[in-house]
């Protein structure tokens, strides 16, 4: 009994001094296993009280139970004791948290596609001397048609599958082609423009169509403007697109608002000998262009016989794909990370 007593005392002081030391809320609970746990020190005391007598239990007992009833209570004052300090820290730093700190894997912004391509196009257009210029998506339908040489009852209308609001003669622009025709009105020759923005046409979604994409277009107008001026240009423009070498074909093409209307074909930049982009062909339809027509200048007050001038234009959509190898149109307008985070 007598070593059961000693027992007792040096369980107690050895208790007290590891809750002294135990810092953390995790130190606190392995000193809790190691005294107050099912195999703990205590619970090796109990299993020793069983075999004393009964006399010897009437007074080793009651010393057991207080320091049963002592450990666990000296345990919860120092639980309490950390778990206030924990709280406090927590407070201390919520209060200079940092906001600007950096977290790891965050997601970071960065510019859309539609975003780099343009300014991409808009530094190869100032590069060339063009000015940047925009108008507006909701159009007139002399804007957008009869000032383009397309009025009423004309079969291009057909192509353009316009969108019409409720307004009387208003739409949600079919090109960019009603920017230049506004411009014209309130310039005089010479001038040099290019213009990129949404358009709307009433089409079936699918791998190749939306019924809102983005094109771009270049205008210029001055005395003595050829075709000459028109494929230098075109050739100019695509080289510092794909940044190498390139060829260029012209073939009769039809466009209401130039004469003549050509369409330009590029050699294609990835291959020498045919490959799926250029369809084996090794050439690649890009541009829609011409000499404005005579009566697109008129309707902006500018004399046909004194001044011409050429225009171009394509989808952005279109020439991104081709550039970046996108395969499906839809993927512009996707919140897909796996495709934004590739540019």
């Amino acid at each position: 009994m007598a070593q059961l007593i000693e027992k007792i005392s040096q369980i107690q002081a050895a208790l007290k001094s590891e809750l002294k030391q135990a810092s953390t809320l995790e130190n606190l609970e392995q000193v809790r296993i190691a005294f107050l746990g099912r195999n703990g020190s205590i619970a090796d005391l109990m299993t020793e009280l069983k075999a004393l007598s009964v006399e010897e239990k009437r007074v080793a007992g009651p010393k057991l139970n207080e320091l049963k009833q002592w450990a666990q209570q000296a345990y919860d004052e120092q639980k309490y004791a950390l778990e206030r300090e924990a709280a406090r820290a927590e407070q201390r730093s919520n209060k200079y948290f940092d906001v600007t700190a950096y977290k790891h894997n965050q997601f970071q912004g960065r510019l859309h596609l539609y975003t780099q391509f343009i300014a991409h196009l808009q530094d190869i257009f100032i590069s060339m001397g063009y000015e940047i210029v925009d108008g507006p998506e909701l159009e007139t339908d002399y804007h957008n048609f009869k000032a383009l040489n397309i009025p009423d009852n004309h079969p291009a209308r057909d192509m353009h599958d316009t969108f019409w609001v409720d307004v009387p003669g208003m739409l949600l622009r079919t090109h960019t082609s009603n920017v230049q025709v506004r411009e014209m009105e309130k310039r005089k020759p010479p001038f040099a423009l290019a213009s990129c923005g949404r358009v709307y046409r009433n089409e079936a979604l699918d791998a190749s169509h939306a019924f809102l994409f983005n094109q771009l277009e270049l205008i210029f107008v001055d005395k003595d403007v050829s075709l000459s001026n028109l494929i230098a240009t075109a050739k100019t423009f695509l080289q510092a697109l794909f940044e190498k070498e390139i060829k260029v074909r012209v073939r009769p093409g039809y466009f209401p608002f130039v004469e003549p209307g050509v369409e330009i074909d590029a050699s294609c930049p990835f291959c020498k000998h045919g490959c799926s982009i250029c369809k084996k062909t090794g050439w690649i339809e890009l541009l829609g262009a011409g000499l404005v027509h005579p009566n697109v200048l008129k309707c902006s007050g500018i004399d046909p016989d004194i001044y011409s001038g050429f225009a171009l234009g394509t989808g952005l959509e279109r020439i991104a794909m081709i550039k970046y190898g996108i395969t499906d149109i839809r993927f512009f307008h996707s919140y897909k990370n796996e495709f934004l985070s590739q540019f």
